[in-house]
């Protein structure tokens, strides 16, 4: 199939827009500095709402999963249509995004996409691309995060259902989700990457069970989520049995992408700490403006870097190991930007004096570092990129000794 002319086609996305979101306004900085949602139950299900308004429509209008082959339900274009699409975009004042809309639509959905059934992409990817349905990530467990492939989770299969018994951890809005991806250990004989299978579990299946963990910023987005013996119908497999670690790191280079792009706002940017430090009376300082200028720099290229790995990788494929670079690249720039917002307040963070724009980044600054191990944590991501991608040996492995064997024991 021949590709759309891409001036008209970015003619045709405008146009577009128009019809469906006002023009963007001047940017300026905003209250809202915290880099994990903080929101109440019915201020959070109204924000999900609106966002699921806007990207019901961008499915309608067949703009979304642009890269994504058509027998697979995309658009099938190529990369250049997607940096065109987010140029577009950014005249428009979108609805802010969520971690749960972005799971969704940008993990979930293309890992069923890519590996489930044409019955499961019909009935399941449609409808999590257009968020008729939504589905958090099943993944990380206290005892196998860095390390998912040490999961602890199981399943084992009793006739056309399977029985899965275990606990997930860290999972963004799976109060709010309808399915979950879920990873479990369905061959403990094997090793620990081989024995892994996906499913999609309803979250509303008997034995489910969502504890939301209280965060140290105050929000509760993360959850706990126990399963005891939930049942699941094996249409709901995705992928073969055995096939779940080739679907984790699928999706997981998804995440990374995500992570480093799209329109949610995560935390303070550098915009805000300009307007802190010209409320602050410190512009003039040249200490400070080293500070604004380096950051404002790591922004420039934080910025370059999503737009070149875009035009290089968004083809529609599975992501590869490039896209560590725009996460680890996004962690640190949260990092860096609470940094200089606090070295600019000193110890007018430490209290809430009701000075607009000061105390909020005490959210930004406990939420920051939470952002270092989602998608993979930024250690994991270095050692992707140092051998996957510059071609460097790969770290020595180190053997546990049993404690029975250290010396005194």
């Amino acid at each position: 199939m021949s590709q759309p002319d891409l001036d008209a086609w970015r003619t045709q996305v405008r146009q577009w827009l128009a019809t469906v979101l006002e023009p963007a306004r001047e940017a300026e900085a905003t209250g809202d500095l915290a880099v994990f949602h903080n929101l109440p139950e019915g201020e959070e299900r109204l924000l999900l709402e609106r966002c699921r308004v806007y990207q019901r429509a961008r499915f309608d209008a067949g703009y979304q999963a642009l890269t994504l082959s058509e027998d697979k339900g995309g658009a099938g274009l190529t990369a250049a249509h997607v940096a065109a699409f987010a140029q577009e975009e950014s005249a428009f004042e979108v609805p802010p995004s969520t971690e749960l809309i972005s799971v969704t639509v940008r993990l979930v959905a293309m890992a069923v996409s890519l590996f489930g059934t044409a019955e499961q992409r019909q009935d399941h990817a449609r409808a999590f691309l257009r968020t008729d349905l939504l589905a958090c990530q099943l993944f990380s467990e206290p005892g196998a995060g860095s390390d998912l492939a040490a999961l602890r989770t199981r399943a084992r299969q009793e006739g056309d259902e399977w029985v899965i018994d275990g606990q997930k951890v860290w999972t963004s809005g799976a109060q709010f989700a309808d399915y979950g991806l879920l990873l479990a250990r369905t061959d403990p004989d094997v090793v620990k990457q081989a024995g892994i299978t996906a499913f999609l579990v309803p979250m509303d299946a008997p034995g489910v069970e969502v504890r939301p963990i209280r965060q140290m910023s105050g929000g509760a987005s993360f959850n706990e989520v126990f399963l005891s013996g939930v049942r699941v119908p094996d249409r709901l497999r995705i992928g073969r049995p055995g096939q779940g670690w080739e679907v984790a790191t699928t999706t997981l280079a998804f995440e990374r992408t995500a992570s480093g792009t799209g329109n949610r706002r995560k935390g303070g940017t550098f915009p805000d700490v300009l307007a802190l430090a010209r409320s602050l009376g410190r512009t003039g300082d040249p200490l400070v403006r080293q500070q604004l200028a380096d950051l404002y720099v790591r922004t420039a290229l934080r910025a370059a870097t999503v737009d070149r790995v875009a035009r290089t990788s968004a083809t529609g494929g599975r992501p590869g190991p490039e896209a560590s670079l725009t996460k680890l690249m996004a962690s640190d720039l949260l990092s860096r930007t609470g940094q200089v917002a606090a070295e600019l307040m000193g110890a007018r963070i430490s209290a809430d004096t009701g000075e607009p724009g000061t105390f909020a980044w005490t959210q930004h600054l406990l939420g920051a570092p939470g952002y270092r191990l989602a998608g993979g944590t930024d250690q994991i991501q270095r050692n992707l990129i140092g051998e996957r991608v510059l071609k460097l040996p790969p770290e020595p492995r180190v053997d546990r000794v049993p404690f029975s064997q250290l010396p005194g024991n």
